[in-house]
């Protein structure tokens, strides 16, 4: 009866530790992301990769009236010149900078002309919380395959919307009036059915008045 009640004891426990196992096996590979993981502070990645990679950047965007002129004269190949894809999706980005000259400023919107006689919106900013994935994308700097998961990777696109929305927005609407010549750089998301790209919508980077000469 004793070795009874010993096999009896044995099986349920056994069946606990199956049921409730004290541990798990998980692969190396996946201690490693989830550690990744909760370590990743996407407010803070984004706070240091705007300073010390997006702006220092911005020289090698395109020049906002060379794109505008292409995009007017062909569409198509300024796509190929200029714009960049992600993946397989049916959107594409514009990263560039330059200079123009506002033509309207209201509550909801500042428009921009790069090209003379600046009469015509080339560029438009919207005043109100931005979202999509321009700024994580349209630059080339970041890549989804560099990160364990794509939860970082769309946060770091939140936390940078986040960025325009809060530190360069505040500055489009308290600088911008009409006929100011100012200094922007941006990126812009394209749908790929879109055909009217005038005025190209603006995530701004850097808004600022421009030195009159």
């Amino acid at each position: 009866m004793r070795l009874v009640r010993w096999l009896i004891l044995v099986l349920f426990l056994a069946v606990l530790a199956w049921r409730w196992p004290l541990f798990h096996l998980l692969p190396l590979q996946a201690v490693r992301q989830q550690k990744m993981a909760a370590l990743f502070d996407p407010g803070q990645f984004a706070a240091k990769f705007w300073k010390d990679r997006l702006l220092p950047s911005l020289p090698a965007a395109a020049p906002a009236g060379s794109l505008i002129q292409a995009i007017q004269t062909d569409p198509a190949a300024a796509r190929k010149k200029f714009g960049r894809s992600v993946g397989l999706g049916a959107d594409y980005f514009y990263f560039l900078s330059g200079t123009g000259k506002v033509v309207s400023a209201t509550a909801d919107q500042v428009s921009i002309a790069c090209l003379p006689p600046y009469t015509n919106a080339d560029l438009a900013i919207a005043i109100g919380p931005v979202f999509g994935d321009a700024l994580r994308d349209g630059s080339g700097l970041l890549s989804i395959n560099d990160y364990p998961n794509s939860q970082d990777f769309n946060a770091i696109s939140a936390a940078l919307d986040h960025l325009s929305e809060t530190q360069v927005l505040p500055e489009v609407k308290s600088q911008a009036r009409v006929g100011l010549t100012v200094r922007l750089a941006g990126c812009a998301e394209v749908d790929d059915e879109s055909t009217d790209l005038r005025p190209l919508n603006l995530v701004p980077i850097l808004f600022e008045a421009a030195p009159t000469p």
